[in-house]
């Protein structure tokens, strides 16, 4: 059996506000950019600041928050990320070094969007049922924000940048039960960055403008909003579905539904689309924004502090007084994957 242990995150210390991106496009008001997507302020690293940086600044606050957790116990790192600091080495073995972990240590890197937490799980939980491993540092870090162009308002009032930390091991306070995971890549281009890997190595500076004035460039991220939210609404309940049944539960087994924060709009549409009672429905993206893979942990690791996820439980597996969390995630690739999380009392 596999359970989480401990999560901790980390948030870049610069804030964007609502205030300050109506400052650089006036055509919006802060009212609209919060309705419009939910999010009041993101943080955003700095301009010498990766992914890197904040996978050990999340992994260093995860140790220094549970001193039971030694870093000599640790057998296996994996990071997700979509933003490495190079294309080789993987940034997973400089973690480490950076660390100190010990050199017995598998470490690699996997590239994944909004799915990839789901999918951090499921190779945790596959490594320790394999006699692989038994303490596993599981990191996620983004920062989309240096795939957006400047003038790319739409995506700059979505994303935030972040990282987080979970160890997944023998024991714990949530045992990771079965999964439901999917991809379908004739998706891929409405979520993309087109150059800087070995398909299109250099920038080809072909910016132009669509009729709204968004910037549509091959050198930055580009987002088909429409066609990504026809995908989610498409696939999301599919998901669950299948994940429910896995589990041989229903959704009226649910204590806790942790989406991808995707924004408001489109949460709110796949909760009522599904019927889940919004006491169940767990969002917390208005003051971090959309953080990709980050998103899920952080909202998991929030919800436990807010006292929403029971205190006083073991880690014996049973049928019954179980606290069931279902995690979703979505996007880029198309990639989507959910989960049940079972914590016991």
């Amino acid at each position: 059996m596999a359970f989480i242990k401990a999560i901790s995150y980390v948030l870049p210390d610069k804030i964007v506000s609502n205030e300050e991106l109506v400052k650089e496009f006036p055509e919006w008001t802060v009212d609209k950019i919060a309705n419009k997507v939910g999010v009041n302020n993101r943080h955003i690293v700095k301009e010498n600041e990766t992914a890197t940086n904040l996978a050990i600044k999340a992994a260093e606050k995860l140790f220094e928050d549970h001193p039971e957790i030694k870093k000599e116990d640790i057998d296996f790192i994996i990071l997700c990320t979509q933003s490495p600091d190079y294309f080789l080495p993987t940034s997973a073995c400089i973690i480490q070094d950076k660390l100190g972990l010990p050199t017995s240590c598998g470490a690699f890197d996997f590239n994944l969007g909004c799915s990839g937490y789901i999918y951090g799980l499921a190779i945790a939980k596959g490594l320790i049922a394999g006699g692989i491993a038994t303490n596993i540092l599981l990191l996620t870090a983004e920062t989309y924000t240096k795939h957006l162009h400047p003038k790319d308002k739409g995506n700059r009032t979505i994303f935030g940048d972040a990282a987080t930390a979970t160890i997944v091991s023998t024991e714990g306070w949530a045992e990771i039960e079965d999964f439901s995971l999917g991809t379908d890549g004739r998706g891929a281009e409405n979520l993309i960055v087109k150059t800087g890997g070995m398909r299109n190595p250099e920038k080809v500076n072909d910016l132009e403008f669509d009729e709204n004035g968004n910037p549509i460039s091959s050198d930055y991220l580009f987002m088909n909003g429409a066609k990504i939210f026809t995908f989610t609404q498409k696939n999301v309940p599919l998901v669950v579905k299948d994940c429910l049944e896995k589990n041989h539960l229903s959704m009226e087994d649910i204590n806790l539904v942790i989406f991808h924060q995707a924004n408001s709009y489109m949460l709110e549409f796949l909760r009522n689309k599904m019927k889940i009672p919004k006491e169940k429905f767990f969002i917390n993206m208005a003051e971090i924004g959309n953080t990709v893979s980050n998103s899920i942990p952080i909202a998991l690791a929030d919800a436990k502090l807010q006292g929403l996820i029971p205190a006083n439980f073991t880690s014996q597996n049973s049928q019954t007084n179980a606290f069931n969390i279902l995690l979703t995630g979505f996007g880029v690739g198309y990639s989507w994957g959910a989960c049940i999380l079972k914590v016991n009392s």
